[in-house]
């Protein structure tokens, strides 16, 4: 098991599957909540509202930096070794979180947070995917997804309980608790380590350049459309040139180019992924402000109301990472893909008399495209590579993932900057709200419906049994 030879009893399959599906929850968990508590954070800091998308942004952004990185040395030194950092680093980020003087330490602090979770978020799938064979690995891989949709869906209702009843400083204070309940469980109960790639190199330069490239376009983002933001995306596109250029000559690179070049089921599904995140990351930051703004709701209730969305989730995860391992990944995905175009859609006319029910019906199909998308995709990705690859192939889909998650939000914060610009939410902009939510949900549909073909494009992945049908 040290040297990843994925001989393990079904006891550890169960400490890591559950040590797995802990920090998947956690993660969304605290990234849902955080959306029900930016009013109350706003207000106590007096945040304007391109400020306020800054407390996901920041965190998002640090964590899509390192994914990779960490990935590949996760992948040298050891996976077991990183998911413990991380979990150390993501838990003493909840802690600053929770003392924050002002606004710009809360931002700071998030930086922390995003540095751990990417460390910590994509080691869990890799070693899940370590320790389940290939024909388990849909199922375990399903049931990881279903916990990322429960923590979805208890963020809103628990951070709103929370930030109603103790404030918003006791959300931050309950991960601390549940960080570290994981670091316990993984210092007491999982042993061995799993270490594929052991005696490689690694390419410090090219994430140097994968870094800087992933920074100047998310940052620029976030400043458009001002002309800083169009020369910062610029010199991202070129840094992004930069960085193929590099690892297609160096002799130990960051990533294999190979793995997107020859690897049709892993480039498009990751592709696949990216354009799935970048258009449904900004829903819920939007609802939740929609609800409480607009509708007037409290926070809990407006909690009340998201956690439909991740409830569907998380009830048909296990199923659609089931149904992949017997049907093409691509098949249930892309069905996946376009019942959510179908909600983002009726996202799109929403207006201040909208009714509950409509949002409700929209949340639903929301959140049963996903479950239909998410498991599936990830089991075709973790099935394309080699175990030596395990890690960086699960900071891949990760990195997608937060990449995706990024755009969105710039996606929503250069709305915001054209049609709100750097003031406080108030009665005063409602109407400017609503037309830039309703754009970036059209925007979202447009993109999600190309992202079908994407789906679709990977091709078969059950062309034989184990991992080298896969490839």
């Amino acid at each position: 098991m040290s040297e990843g030879d994925g001989s393990v009893n079904s006891s550890t399959k169960g400490v890591v599957l559950f040590i797995a599906t802990m920090s998947s929850f956690l993660m969304p968990f605290m990234a849902s909540a955080v959306n029900i508590t930016l009013k109350s954070v706003g207000e106590e800091f007096s945040m304007d509202a391109v400020m306020l998308t800054w407390i996901n942004t920041a965190y998002l952004l640090v964590a899509a930096m390192f994914l990779l990185p960490f990935g590949r040395i996760a992948d040298i030194h050891g996976r077991k070794r990183m998911f413990s950092y991380g979990t150390m680093v993501f838990t003493a980020g909840a802690l600053l979180c929770a003392f924050s003087p002002s606004a710009l330490f809360l931002i700071a602090s998030r930086v922390v947070q995003g540095f751990g979770a990417s460390m910590m978020f994509g080691m869990s799938i890799a070693i899940l995917t370590s320790v389940f064979p290939p024909q388990e690995r849909g199922k375990a891989l399903g049931y990881n997804v279903a916990a990322v949709y429960l923590g979805q869906s208890a963020g809103p209702f628990i951070g709103g309980i929370l930030t109603d009843r103790a404030g918003w400083r006791s959300l931050f204070i309950l991960c601390t608790v549940l960080g570290i309940m994981i670091l316990a469980i993984v210092a007491l109960k999982l042993k061995g380590e799993w270490v594929e790639a052991k005696g490689e190199r690694f390419d410090p330069v090219g994430a140097v350049i994968y870094s800087l490239t992933l920074v100047s376009i998310i940052y620029g983002l976030s400043l458009l459309p001002d002309w800083e933001g169009g020369m910062l995306i610029a010199l991202g596109l070129s840094g992004l040139v930069g960085f193929t250029v590099w690892e297609s000559r160096v002799e130990a690179p960051l990533l294999h180019l190979d793995l997107f070049r020859k690897n049709r089921v892993f480039a498009f599904s990751n592709l696949a992924a990216l354009v799935n995140y970048c258009t449904t990351a900004g829903v819920t930051f939007l609802l939740s402000l929609y609800l409480q703004y607009i509708k007037g709701f409290p926070a809990e209730m407006a909690g009340i109301v998201l956690v439909l969305q991740p409830i569907v989730q998380a009830q048909y995860s296990p199923f659609a990472g089931r149904l992949s391992d017997r049907v093409e990944p691509r098949m249930v995905a892309s069905a996946g893909m376009a019942l959510t175009v179908v909600g983002l859609l009726l996202l799109a006319f929403i207006d201040p008399g909208t009714s509950l029910a409509y949002v409700f019906v929209s949340l639903v199909l929301l959140g049963f495209g996903f479950a239909l998308f998410s498991s599936p995709n990830t089991n075709a990705i973790m099935c394309s590579v080699e175990r030596r690859s395990f890690g960086v192939a699960s900071a891949t889909v990760g990195t997608m993932r937060l990449t995706g998650q990024m755009i969105s939000m710039g996606v929503v914060t250069l709305l915001f900057s054209l049609f709100i610009g750097r003031v406080e939410i108030g009665p005063a902009n409602f109407d400017a709200f609503v037309a830039s939510a309703r754009l970036a949900f059209a925007i979202f549909a447009v993109l999600c419906f190309f992202g079908i073909f994407a789906s679709m494009a990977r091709g078969k992945v059950h062309k034989g049994s184990g991992e080298e049908g896969q490839r």
